[in-house]
């Protein structure tokens, strides 16, 4: 009987050592793709012409209380639309007002935003002058411009994903599309 009951048990302890246990795997995001770089000539309507890429669209804002030339440009493969809104300087939209508008717009996502980072567009040949905001953190806008001539003219832009804001999934997707508005920025022509 020694030799069963201490069979049992060794027979036990060797079954017991080839269990594995359940190990969780950490969390991964899809693997993203992106297209091409090739831009084309975009047909505003409004007075400004700019180029824009060829996996994006360019559309009116439905949206209520919209003006003339507010444009939203989609970018469907990656759920994410860049809000463009354009005014005429004039007494009643002064260029101040504007700025500060927008700058306000931006300095909202401080709540969530864990840094604001600041940096001046200047294209004195083309009369481009402007400021773009780079906002880290998870907040529902993390890039937006204004671009002006200081004059006549005056574009504001803000980036939005339609998801639940995690920056760690939308960082490079993001870093491609901020790729995509400065080059569009690049490529505008006061009318």
């Amino acid at each position: 009987m020694r030799i069963s009951v201490a069979s049992l048990f060794i027979m036990l302890v060797l079954i017991g050592c080839q269990h594995t246990s359940y190990t969780p795997k950490p969390r991964g995001f899809f693997k993203i793709d992106f297209p091409e770089r090739v831009y084309t000539q975009a047909t505003t309507g409004c007075p400004f012409d700019i180029e824009v890429p060829r996996y994006s669209q360019l559309v009116a804002d439905p949206s209520q209380n919209t003006q003339d030339c507010w444009k939203n440009l989609d970018f469907p493969q990656f759920n994410a639309r860049l809000h463009l809104s354009y005014y005429r300087i004039s007494a009643s939209a002064p260029f101040d007002y504007l700025t500060e508008d927008a700058r306000t717009f931006v300095f909202k996502h401080t709540a969530k935003a864990t840094s604001i980072e600041q940096k001046r567009i200047q294209d004195p040949d083309r009369k481009i002058y402007g400021v773009e905001y780079a906002i880290r953190g998870n907040t529902a806008s993390n890039y937006q411009f204004y671009i002006s001539d200081s004059t006549t003219h005056y574009l504001r832009g803000a980036l939005y994903f339609n998801e639940k804001p995690h920056l760690d999934s939308i960082q490079p997707v993001l870093d491609f599309l901020k790729e995509d508005i400065r080059y569009m920025i690049s490529t505008i022509r006061w009318k």
